[in-house]
């Protein structure tokens, strides 16, 4: 055959915002096998013979009659045309079983007692018929194989969709002979496969076939062939497989059996389309419609953004405490809670301290960590009543202490720590180092061992400053301690004021600290500088521990000839 032909025979999908019910395709199917195409050469011969009646046109036109050559139709969604087999099927009452069955029945016998039906060789399966939902794998995979140049084995995913319609009245979750104790099937049957891991979408599905039997032998299923299968959800969505035609070549359909009869199939999209009048009246509906689904969403947020009073710093923290390490016990768990300075407040109901679940730590490299992910949140406001002294106010402070706890239930300081709420915003990770007290002697490590119990603060803010000191300088020694662990924290920190929206503020003459929040800017700035400060000086110390002793030496001579 020298004609070409469309081997694109993959589903294509589209969108609709209409309803499935407008959808219309034309199918056209035409035989384009060597005895057709002589039977029509012969026939043009007969025509230009007929004058002289060298050949009667009846007796070669018998053979190739265009009913069975070629066959035009179009298809709506979900509509029932029979074919030859169904037509002799339900003409006997017997053999129909259920309510559908003998639905087509009455359908039947109103088509015979009418002109007949329209259709010959081309006729639908909807998704009501037994047939869309038991159809067999082999069928639709021969067709898919007639409709292309090169054959193709069904591939995993084929073969566990080919029943799901068949199992979605009677499927099961779970394997009854896999036992609740060991919900892991590691051995899963194919069954199993089927049953629990197929996607199964609730789609309907319709297939125009055809009847590419013989002339006069119409209504056998083995001549039964898959043309088009029509999908779609209650989305929208439309999955037609193979493709339409538009302006590409028809299809190419090779029968099975000794003949392998060739036909052409073409698919075209026939539903009626829209005039731009419609059109228009469509879109200023959904824009009306979007609008007031905005104004929707507008009235449940609120038009206006909720601030903070004029002077009153609003700060906002979401923090998680991460992992704890380096402890020396087990079962470990986190104690801790809030100090607000002066002129700081939170909101009546919110809590101001917390407990951690137990976790037990898990090597990881040389050390055990425990991980927590233990998340909290805190809202505090600042406001300061009358002119503050000092440039540079005090921040909210998150005192904790860790502790393990034994078989017996009972408990162990492991360490104290603090961590002061970050000035800037924006996202902090912090690790904090602890330290537990210690009392000298083995009696005292017996005990701790033992029967659990060891030295504890008696006010946890002696970790920092004691809230209860007023003098110039806090003396620890003769305190013996122990350093342990570390805790990480994740903060997310959030400050909210009006002087960070209104710009005319900021020019104007800084007479309170936190009404134009010059001490947040000014805070900000010696931090900057304390931090720079101290990257150097590290890395001062690391270039000179990397240097030769006597190098030292002399570079420590230089400097003090040099200063004096």
């Amino acid at each position: 055959m020298a004609d070409s032909w469309n081997t694109d025979t993959g589903e294509a999908v589209y969108r609709s915002r209409d309803a499935v019910k407008n959808l219309r395709i034309r199918v056209r199917l035409e035989r384009v096998t060597s005895t057709a195409a002589l039977s029509k050469h012969l026939q043009q011969q007969v025509l230009s013979q007929q004058d002289r009646g060298a050949i009667e046109l009846e007796t070669l036109t018998s053979q190739g009659h265009t009913a069975d050559n070629e066959e035009e139709l179009e298809v709506g969604w979900q509509e029932k045309l029979f074919s030859q087999y169904e037509m002799e099927l339900f003409q006997n009452e017997a053999t129909c079983q259920t309510p559908l069955d003998r639905q087509y029945h009455a359908e039947v016998k109103a088509l015979n007692k009418a002109k007949g039906r329209r259709n010959h060789r081309i006729f639908t399966y909807t998704d009501h018929d037994r047939y869309t939902s038991c159809l067999p794998l082999h069928q639709v995979q021969t067709s898919t194989d007639l409709l292309t140049t090169t054959k193709s084995s069904p591939t995993f995913l084929a073969e566990r969709m080919a029943s799901v319609r068949h199992r979605r009245q009677d499927r099961r979750t779970m394997d009854c002979s896999v036992p609740k104790s060991k919900i892991v099937n590691w051995e899963p049957t194919a069954e199993f496969v089927k049953s629990s891991h197929v996607v199964n979408n609730a789609m309907q599905t319709m297939h125009i076939m055809g009847d590419m039997g013989p002339p006069g032998r119409l209504g056998q299923k083995e001549n039964e062939y898959l043309l088009v299968t029509i999908k779609t959800d209650g989305s929208g969505t439309v999955i037609v497989k193979p493709d339409f035609n538009k302006d590409k070549e028809p299809y190419r359909i090779v029968t099975a059996g000794e003949k392998r009869e060739v036909w052409r199939l073409t698919l075209e999209n026939v539903c009626t389309t829209m005039q731009p009048e419609e059109k228009e009246r469509e879109q200023n509906m959904y824009k009306d419609l979007y609008v007031r689904h905005k104004e929707y969403l507008n009235s449940l947020v609120g038009q206006d953004f909720e601030m903070p009073p004029i002077g009153i710093l609003r700060y906002l923290m979401n923090g998680e405490i991460v992992s704890a390490k380096g402890f020396e016990y087990d079962n470990l768990y986190i104690h801790f809670f809030m100090e607000l300075p002066n002129n700081w407040s939170s909101l009546p109901l919110q809590s101001l301290s917390g407990v951690t679940q137990t976790c037990r730590a898990k090597t990881l490299g040389k050390e055990n960590v425990a991980f927590f992910s233990y998340p909290f949140s805190f809202e505090a406001f600042y406001m300061c009543e009358k002119e503050s002294e000092e440039s540079i106010p005090q921040w909210p402070v998150i005192y904790f202490k860790v502790l393990s706890l034994d078989s017996w239930q009972r408990f162990r300081t492991e360490g104290y720590g603090y961590l002061l709420f970050p000035a800037r915003p924006g996202k902090h990770t912090v690790t904090c180092h602890t330290w537990r007290p210690l009392q000298t002697g083995t009696v005292s490590a017996l005990r701790r061992f033992f029967i659990g119990g060891s030295p504890e603060l008696e006010d946890h803010s002696y970790v920092r400053i004691p809230g209860t000191f007023k003098g110039e300088r806090l003396s620890r020694f003769g305190f013996c301690t122990e350093t342990t662990g570390s805790v990480t924290f994740n903060l997310h920190c959030i400050q909210q004021a009006r002087a960070f929206v209104d710009a005319t503020m900021l020019k104007k003459r800084r007479q309170k600290v936190f009404d134009q929040l010059g001490g947040f800017s000014q805070q900000g700035a010696v931090c900057t500088i304390l931090e720079a400060f101290q990257r150097a000086r590290k890395k001062m110390q690391e270039a000179r521990e990397s240097l030769p002793r006597d190098l030292v030496h002399t570079t420590s001579q230089l400097q003090v000839e040099s200063s004096a």
